[in-house]
């Protein structure tokens, strides 16, 4: 199939976020995102439309191809023309899945009383809203909220740099960020926000116990943090401490560094 194909070039819209609204898919580019979107199909059959994948490709991941044709989804060889036309990165891989949307319900997820969960608020850049979705699911957090302003989790460099996590737990969107608030409190979570003016730092609050209970880590946008309405809102402000020289951390290395200490609290 060519880049000129019907289906190629309907697929190519969902580059575009308007697209990926209007039709509820998106595109999940590389192989190591098209196999774990293809195991989805387990637990949540339909998640994978389409398969597309060039010649190469296909030699090169037999056992993804033989994989979709078991789960009955419709494996496509396009030309290299065609995979660079539904990539948006200088290095096409050649292997693309047309997914449905994985929008989780806000309201279904707190039903199932998770025990840790990320909250990023405005953050608009996909490399780190991609990264932190991995880490949730690294430490076996419970999902990732995206709030207000927020990137599309659905963004192709989203997918990308989740590196197939955004399969494994529920990625939620929230307009609102002290309403969200309060119906985590609300659900028995309790609400940390991240900033560098907070009086309490990670450590102390790890060995007084604020870690080890069912907690709500919120983050602020890569360039402000967090506003200070927000903050206020939160049940507990907290600061991770700087030993050296270094101004600050990354929104997604500070991600890191909070969700660890809640992991590694709750399984102690």
């Amino acid at each position: 199939m060519t880049e000129k194909s019907a289906r190629i070039v309907a697929a190519h819209r969902l580059l575009r976020r308007v697209r990926r609204t209007e039709t509820g898919e998106f595109l999940a580019e590389g192989a190591q995102a098209a196999r774990e979107a293809v195991g989805a199909e387990q637990d949540a059959p339909g998640t994978v439309l389409e398969l597309y994948i060039t010649e190469d490709a296909g030699h090169r991941h037999v056992d993804l191809v033989r994989d979709a044709f078991a789960r009955g989804i419709t494996v496509t060889q396009v030309t290299d023309r065609a995979a660079a036309a539904l990539s948006d990165s200088q290095a096409p891989q050649g292997i693309i899945a047309r997914c449905r949307s994985i929008d989780a319900s806000l309201e279904e997820m707190l039903d199932d009383d998770p025990g840790l969960v990320a909250v990023l608020v405005g953050t608009n850049d996909p490399g780190n809203a991609g990264t932190i979705i991995r880490l949730a699911d690294a430490v076996g957090a419970d999902a990732v909220i995206l709030v207000g302003n927020a990137v599309d989790p659905m963004n192709p460099k989203v997918v990308r740099a989740s590196a197939g996590s955004i399969f494994h737990l529920p990625i939620v969107r929230a307009p609102e960020a002290l309403w969200l608030i309060e119906l985590l409190r609300e659900s028995g979570l309790t609400t940390l926000a991240t900033t560098g003016a907070a009086e309490i730092e990670l450590d102390p609050a790890d060995r007084d116990g604020m870690l080890n209970t069912p907690t709500a880590w919120i983050f602020g946008s890569e360039a402000h943090g967090l506003p200070q309405e927000i903050i206020d809102a939160a049940d507990i402000p907290i600061r991770i401490p700087i030993h050296g020289r270094a101004e600050s951390l990354n929104l997604a290395t500070a991600a890191a560094v909070c969700l660890y200490a809640s992991a590694t609290a709750r399984r102690r």
